[in-house]
């Protein structure tokens, strides 16, 4: 199911790609489809949804915004699976509002909960929206990626700032509204029904090594690639990544 058009040149979302590839190629086993239905929750202008489409899977795009959407309809038409891809305005808050609940053979929920009220009640709508057995993939933004990233740059305070804070910000100029521990990730993913098969670290090293290291050396970008593969399992570097991603298969 190899698409060789997937996004590997790009650093943010390498990790996931490979590991939500491999993910719906077991649901296509599992279930005896050849094309799954996947609910792409916050998907924007189709980052994933395109490549999804193109692996001849149907998507359905949920995003806010109507500028996003319209952004995602001259892409899909531009990739050539307008037919395969499908945007609603909306919000994983009123998610059932626009789509149907348990419908979907995967579930993808990118960069939603940390611009929500409750990412609790986001989870689960999540977990609703998948079929018994579906695959949820869950990407946040990591706390402790930020702390090292302001500490690298010498705002000490904001540092220690987003360690304490409650919803892990470093100032009042911080434009994420909320970030996460994979314990917390985890543990709102098994109480809304998944079974949690793989955490990730997204962006270990990518958002600390300069982008001149990587433009200036051919060599540079594919052995960061692999280094960021290789870590991205590994407890011990979940607590400095950038993002964390959550594989998991609904419970019932």
């Amino acid at each position: 199911m190899s698409d060789p058009q997937r996004p590997r040149a790009s650093l943010r979302t390498a990790v996931v790609w490979d590991v939500l590839e491999d993910a719906l190629d077991r649901r296509v086993k599992a279930t005896g489809k050849e094309s799954l239905d996947v609910l792409d929750t916050g998907g924007g202008s189709g980052n994933f949804a395109v490549p999804v489409a193109r692996l001849g899977h149907r998507v359905t795009v949920v995003d806010p915004s109507p500028n996003a959407l319209f952004a995602l309809e001259r892409r899909t038409s531009e990739a050539g699976v307008a037919d395969r891809v499908q945007g609603v305005q909306g919000d994983i808050h009123g998610l059932f509002d626009v789509v149907e609940r348990g419908g979907y053979d995967a579930v993808l929920c990118h960069g939603v909960l940390e611009y929500v009220d409750d990412p609790a009640e986001g989870v689960r709508n999540a977990v609703a929206a998948l079929r018994p057995g579906g695959a949820l993939s869950l990407l946040a933004a990591g706390l402790g990626g930020a702390v090292l990233a302001r500490a690298l740059a010498g705002h000490f305070t904001e540092a220690r700032r987003a360690l304490t804070d409650p919803a892990g910000r470093w100032g009042e100029g911080d434009p994420v509204p909320r970030r996460f521990t994979a314990e917390q990730l985890t543990e709102a993913v098994e109480a809304a029904g998944v079974q949690v098969g793989a955490v990730h670290g997204v962006r270990v090293f990518a958002d600390l090594v300069p982008g001149v290291l990587v433009d200036t050396e051919p060599s540079a970008l594919d052995a960061l690639l692999k280094l960021e593969a290789a870590a991205a399992e590994l407890p011990a570097f979940h607590a400095v990544a950038s993002q964390l991603h959550v594989l998991g298969e609904r419970r019932d």
